[in-house]
């Protein structure tokens, strides 16, 4: 039987050139891109979803810079590997002009003391780490070797990149060539992907060898039917994952415990990383619920820290006690609203110089210019309150927090008002 390559593996590119995607990272005089002509690479950990180029990246890299290239799976290596694979890069790292590339897949799933055994070699240089995950490295990689390797953030691919793959796989592979291919819509297919290349691909050639006609007319109803009658078959690499975790986090927020414990099942049911679930939750509590109930955040980080120390099959009932909790608590978003805009004026203000009043003065030359001078300690004030200025100059009256009109927010917006309202219009 004559072997069958994925329409996802032929169209795999091989240079920058035809590496589609991540123009922050590896576009015209980005940070990949630049130390990749300089040939100074350090070690680094790519972040991001499935099917937006980790693997492939590793991959240009090591051809481009003409090193050895090592690739484990943390889902089957185990730390004899890893021991096996960096007395090979010993062995073949000369004067430091020929460091073999080391890749890792799916890092996260390496255990500390597997994750340990590379310290050594990515310290003194023997090896150029690449590692690939779909989680948080601040949470999933050991600090020590986190610190020893720039983190770069992958990000979804936009429609145009989708639309310059689909474009490029219809017209430049070999045996779609063959075929009369007319993509008459583009919606469904888009919004299968969700940003996910690989995704794309795999619903594509499902869609056209689900064709027996000569000529395929690419329709959304097509493709729609199509994914229902396949879904286990392009959604085997685990994509459905963030389909999943996406449903659930959006019924905690539109407050429906019934829908979210049943999602917060099937994730467990399927076998997700109890954790995981424990972490979206917490970001949740801070950036759905906020200050409408406090109590939220309270209640999720104990959930995770219990969760740590109980393990499965007890921890379900935590997870859901959890869930319940939280889908049923008022929602505000204020908190999280506020920290974007802050982010975005600086990034459009720039480093504002701090007031004087409000600098640090610890040795005698900065008192006599002037930091610290006219500062208001609050508790020597009535209600322990000074209406001193705390913003720089550039943008005195600025107004970025702006509480909810829940029950405990409105007792906030009480408080504020009560100080700032000439000031910032609470």
């Amino acid at each position: 039987m004559e072997n069958f390559t994925p329409l996802a593996e032929r169209l795999r590119p091989s240079s920058l050139d035809t590496y589609i995607g991540q123009k922050h990272l590896v576009g015209t005089g980005a940070v990949l891109r630049k130390a990749l002509e300089s040939g100074v690479l350090p070690s680094m950990i790519l972040w991001g979803p499935p099917g937006v180029g980790k693997t492939t990246l590793a991959n240009i890299i090591a051809h481009q810079l003409k090193r050895p290239f090592y690739s484990l799976s943390a889902i089957n290596s185990g730390v004899k590997d890893i021991r096996e694979v960096i007395e090979k890069a010993q062995r073949q790292a000369f004067f430091g002009t020929n460091i073999p590339i080391v890749f890792i897949d799916e890092i996260h799933r390496f255990s500390k003391s597997q994750q340990d055994s590379l310290l050594g070699a990515v310290e003194k240089g023997v090896l150029t780490l690449i590692g690939a995950t779909t989680e948080n490295p601040s949470f999933e990689v050991i600090s020590a070797l986190l610190s020893r390797c720039q983190t770069y953030i992958l990000k979804p691919l936009e429609k145009e990149d989708l639309l310059q793959l689909l474009d490029s796989a219809i017209h430049t592979d070999e045996e779609l060539k063959l075929k009369t291919i007319r993509l008459i819509e583009n919606e469904a297919l888009l919004r299968v992907a969700g940003g996910d290349a690989r995704k794309l691909l795999n619903v594509l050639e499902l869609v056209i060898h689900s064709v027996s006609a000569e000529t395929t007319e690419i329709s959304n109803e097509l493709v729609m039917s199509v994914v229902q009658q396949n879904m286990a078959l392009y959604d085997k690499t685990g994509e459905q994952h963030y389909d999943i975790i996406s449903a659930f986090i959006k019924s905690l927020r539109g407050s429906d415990p019934n829908a979210a414990v049943y999602w917060l099942a099937r994730m467990i049911e399927g076998g997700e990383d109890p954790l995981f679930i424990a972490r979206r939750m917490l970001i949740l509590a801070s950036e759905d619920i906020g200050n409408a109930n406090p109590t939220a955040l309270v209640m999720a980080n104990s959930c995770f820290q219990a969760l740590s120390s109980i393990g499965f099959p007890e921890g379900r009932i935590i997870l859901s006690q959890c869930a319940t909790y939280l889908a049923s608590s008022p929602k505000s978003n204020a908190s999280y609203t506020a920290i974007n805009d802050a982010q975005e004026l600086v990034k459009q203000t720039g480093d504002l110089p701090v007031p004087l009043h409000l600098r640090n003065a610890p040795t005698r030359l900065m008192k006599d210019l002037g930091y610290g001078d006219a500062y208001e300690y609050s508790h020597n004030y009535e209600n322990h309150f000074s209406a001193q200025e705390y913003l720089p100059e550039e943008l005195k009256s600025t107004k970025l927090y702006d509480p909810g009109n829940t029950v405990r927010e409105r007792e906030l917006r009480d408080f504020l008002k009560k100080r700032w309202a000439e000031k910032y219009g609470y």
